[in-house]
């Protein structure tokens, strides 16, 4: 049956697909994968135990409250300008929530932007920031005061193309489908010159991925900042590129499962290639600070001056935070050039 939240009288997203697919042919794995989260996220609440995974302002207030306090003391360096503090991909909107009483404590109060598209999502944010004002995109943030942005676990869930090295060259990695079981194959060949020479020497079957969506919401953020001020936290997992392999991976029930199966009933994320985001990001004119580990970040924040203060109640959630995603998530702050290097990054 269908998952709750699904439109009524409608396929499920796996037989539009598989229709879509048998009428006109394969698709790029960012179209299945755009698909796939759009139709997820839309549906469902993803988060907590009976969701199909956790993120870390959902393990301990800590994560929030330090975020919270990164801003106050960047703004206050800043000269106490008027801001708005902008948050994509908000979840359940437990984070600002947090940053938010912590930044309260420090004398900051800035009005709170989410970008989101998911209607069950947005009910949550509600709750936990009713004052907050939503948006479908970036192109309507507020554009004449600086911006504090803060961007967790957001790029790895955008969709990526993926490229596969054949015998003779590189081919766009497709999905194809046979009745509703879907699979990659490879596409046509590339055009010579596209790849990076470095790439040439490549082993067959070597994947490199890329994410145009997340350039362009990098690029776009980063022309505000260096237009109006201010400053983007970005926390993922990931790496800094340029790398080869397939990190496409699905979560469901907090398991891995097969990307490719029951499309919009699983979510997919890819990990984060923090160098090209940092270009785009330079080229609009700010500066960059990191990436480091999320452990080293929050360490350099006081998360366990913090923990002492919380008690042993929290001392799961510290080492979960720190030691067990402290060096797969990284961290990296971007800024206009004008404004003190943020803290956590020395």
């Amino acid at each position: 049956m269908p998952p709750p939240g699904a439109p009524t009288g409608e396929p499920l997203l796996a037989e539009r697909l598989a229709r879509a697919i048998t009428l006109g042919g394969p698709i790029p794995v960012s179209q299945f994968m755009a698909a796939a989260n759009a139709h997820y996220y839309a549906t469902r609440d993803p988060l907590g135990a009976a969701g199909d995974f956790t993120t870390a302002p959902e393990i301990s207030q800590m994560f929030g409250e330090l975020i919270g306090l990164w801003a106050a003391d960047l703004w206050d360096r800043a000269g106490r300008p008027e801001i708005a503090w902008v948050e994509p991909g908000p979840g359940r909107g437990t984070l600002t929530a947090d940053a938010l009483r912590a930044m309260r404590a420090a004398g900051l109060t800035p009005p709170v932007h989410f970008v989101e598209n998911s209607p069950a999502l947005r009910e949550m944010q509600a709750r936990a920031v009713p004052e907050a004002t939503w948006h479908d995109d970036v192109s309507t943030l507020p554009a004449n005061v600086p911006l504090i942005v803060v961007a967790n676990e957001f790029f790895d869930a955008l969709p990526i193309r993926q490229l596969v090295r054949g015998a003779d060259g590189w081919r766009e990695r497709l999905v194809a489908c046979q009745d509703t079981l879907f699979l990659p194959i490879a596409g046509g060949a590339m055009p010579a010159g596209i790849m990076p020479e470095a790439l040439d020497t490549a082993a067959p079957g070597s994947v490199v991925e890329t994410s145009p969506a997340s350039v362009a919401i990098m690029a776009g953020l980063s022309a505000l900042i260096e237009a109006q001020g201010g400053a983007m936290l970005v926390i993922d997992y990931g790496y800094e590129g340029p790398a080869v392999g397939d990190t496409l991976q699905a979560i469901r029930g907090h398991a891995y499962a097969n990307p490719f199966e029951a499309p919009g009933e699983q979510d997919l994320t890819a990990h984060v290639d923090f160098a090209t985001l940092a270009l785009a990001a330079e080229a609009s004119g700010c500066r960059r600070s990191g990436p480091v580990g999320q452990g080293a970040f929050l360490t350099a924040l006081g998360i366990d001056a913090r923990a002492a203060a919380l008690g042993p109640r929290v001392a799961e959630d510290r080492r979960r935070l720190v030691e067990e995603m402290g060096e797969l998530f990284r961290a990296m702050a971007v800024r206009h050039r004008d404004w003190p290097e943020p803290a956590g990054f020395a």
